[in-house]
């Protein structure tokens, strides 16, 4: 070991010049990040009835259907995205002590045993000498412009935008897995009057062909029974077709392969969502994108001043500790101590204009990341907007194609009367029939459409939801910068 006087005085006078060189580290270039002003609404053109806290719950359990519930808990544990998003937030986390590490002392231990001979051709060559020596180095770079701090304040900005990237992920896994499972049930209630229908006119047209074999009917009651039937029968492998592929995308969303997917409710058994409500202010914190895009500018704001920092002299300390012998027994004795302190500065002179240059790119990306968050939240009030817009204009025209299927079907009863009395020609009971058909199938893609729209708008509005749902994805990283 390094003997007493060494340790007592040389590492003392070491500690010494470190710990001075702190107070130095004061000033910091490049702007303060401030919030920018934004254009807020002060309410939505159409406003929500219940309490702010509905955005704080786990909405799509109000659908009442458990199989939803598991399959959005089996999204959030399997889902290959949010695993990609988690990688990138522990890659955030490890740039960030990466970059922060900078502005401590660097210690370092080396060891080395050397045996070596000079040339025979110099005076006193041709000698054979062995050297061992023990090291303790220590550098420590003056942060007196802020550099590192700006640096480190990037990085932290880059792990919280990351952070908040992983809940957009998770709001978008959440919300895609409800709207498709909605839509999956639909064409599955889609397919279950395609199938029904077409078995009742395949069956109308067994009997107009046996009527029309009699000499009861005219051919064209038969061509036009057979034609409806053959649309409705076309309808169901289309429907098949859909309901496949939408299994295959939720079976993806659950980071499965391609595979089916199990039913709970049915659609007209799903039950809806309360409203969530909150001022147009409110998604600045709720809305994990907004705030991932501030986060973004938050670093780019900090990075002209880590640019700007290089007009500035790097001044640098560094010491060092040792021992050198060229007898390995005498290694650890007094004489063999060695010790240095020195400074360092480095100033820029000319760089053909690099560091201009530099900064120059930091403020763009600075304008840059400023307009898209900008952008973010203009988007977010869009959303919203578009959703409570949604919810309402769908459950009017749900509500009026509910009244026509019914008008609709009593219009088919009584064409069929008609014709069985022989009021009328099989074409107005076809025409009755199909649109039927038409207006069913409609009412069922309205009733998705409404269903989705709730979804929708817990997505655009955001709220506690979102962190609720994160928990159930683990290794949150939340909070894992706090006091730093």
């Amino acid at each position: 070991m390094f003997n007493s006087s060494l340790n007592a005085s040389s590492v003392r006078n070491g500690a010494v010049a470190l710990l001075l060189a702190v107070p130095l580290s004061a000033c910091m270039v490049g702007p303060d990040y401030r919030r920018p002003e934004v254009e807020v609404p002060v309410a939505w053109r159409l406003g929500a009835t219940e309490a702010s806290e509905i955005s704080n719950i786990a909405w799509w359990d109000q659908f009442q259907d458990p199989v939803l519930s598991n399959l959005v808990r089996t999204a959030l544990a399997n889902n290959k995205d949010l695993e990609i998003a988690t990688a990138n937030v522990d890659q955030a986390f490890a740039q960030y002590g990466i970059v922060r590490s900078a502005q401590f002392p660097q210690v370092n231990a080396d060891a080395s045993a050397t045996r070596e001979r000079t040339s025979a051709n110099i005076r006193f060559g041709g000698q054979t000498f062995n050297d061992y020596g023990v090291n303790l180095s220590a550098s420590f770079e003056l942060d007196i412009w802020g550099k590192l701090r700006r640096a480190t304040e990037s990085a932290r900005a880059s792990l919280l935008a990351s952070q908040q990237g992983r809940g957009t992920v998770v709001l978008t896994v959440v919300t895609t897995v409800a709207s498709g499972y909605i839509q999956l049930r639909a064409l599955d209630r889609q397919l279950e009057i395609s199938q029904r229908t077409s078995q009742s006119l395949g069956e109308a047209a067994r009997l107009q062909r046996v009527r029309l074999e009699e000499g009861a009917v005219p051919a064209s009651d038969y061509q036009q029974a057979e034609s409806q039937y053959r649309e409705a029968a076309a309808r169901v492998p289309e429907l098949e077709r859909e309901i496949a592929q939408q299994e295959n995308f939720l079976s993806v969303l659950l980071g499965r392969n391609p595979g089916a997917i199990p039913r709970g409710r049915d659609i007209d058994a799903l039950l809806f969502p309360a409203v969530p409500e909150g001022l147009p202010a409110s998604l600045l914190e709720r809305r994990p994108d907004i705030r991932q895009a501030e986060q973004n500018l938050i670093a780019a704001n900090a990075d002209i001043g880590v640019a700007k920092a290089a007009y500035f002299p790097d001044i640098s300390l560094t010491a060092l500790l040792g021992l050198e012998s060229a007898q390995l027994s005498d290694l650890f004795k007094g004489p063999s101590k060695v010790w240095s302190f020195g400074a360092g500065v480095l100033q820029p002179i000319f760089n053909a204009g690099r560091i201009s240059s530099q900064v120059a790119q930091a403020e763009a990306l600075q304008r840059q990341a400023l307009h898209t968050y900008e952008k973010s939240i203009i988007s977010a009030f869009q959303d919203v907007e578009n959703a409570l817009i949604d919810r309402i204009k769908f459950g009017q025209v749900r509500e009026e194609q509910a009244k026509d299927v019914e008008a609709l079907r009593s219009f088919r009863d009584l064409a069929d009367l008609r014709y069985r009395e022989g009021a009328t020609i099989y074409l107005e009971v076809a025409n009755a029939e199909q649109s039927l058909f038409t207006a069913q199938l409609a009412y069922v893609a309205t009733q998705s459409q409404l269903f989705q729209s709730y979804a929708n708008l817990y997505k655009a509005m955001g709220g506690g939801w979102v962190e609720e749902a994160q928990g159930l994805v683990g290794n949150s990283l939340a909070g894992s910068t706090e006091g730093k």
